[in-house]
């Protein structure tokens, strides 16, 4: 697999543990509510719902990171485009439903990746 496939892959990982942070434990602090544009009363009252979000985060970040580390290279593409693709899913739904930013922040760089891993091939 190539350099830059394997290098947005990791990005994508990287940006979805951060994202669990963020949702399982910063929800309710500034810097949570600022990320997500809400009121501490907002956050208070869906910090469970948040934080079972990050958790499906957590697993994608998991997943995308067995890709990569799996020894044997045609397996691990496999796996990538399998969570990539989740990702892909998860970032047009909430594109489509809950911000317009999440189209930019979570399904492009996930469409990025799964680009170069199928290029790679």
């Amino acid at each position: 697999m190539s350099y830059l496939a394997s290098t947005l892959v990791a990005l994508v990982a990287l940006e979805h543990v951060y994202i669990l942070v963020l949702e399982m434990f910063l929800w309710t602090t500034p810097t949570g509510r600022r990320a997500f544009g809400m009121k501490p009363e907002q956050a208070e009252a869906t910090k469970v719902l948040a934080a079972n979000q990050g958790l499906y985060n957590g697993f994608l970040a998991a997943g995308l990171t067995w890709g990569l580390l799996h020894p044997d290279l045609p397996t691990g593409s496999q796996i990538q485009l399998f969570f990539l693709g989740c990702v892909l899913v998860a970032g047009l739904y909430g594109g489509a439903t809950a911000s317009r930013k999440i189209f930019v922040i979570q399904a492009l760089p996930a469409a990025l990746a799964l680009s170069a891993v199928l290029i790679a091939g």
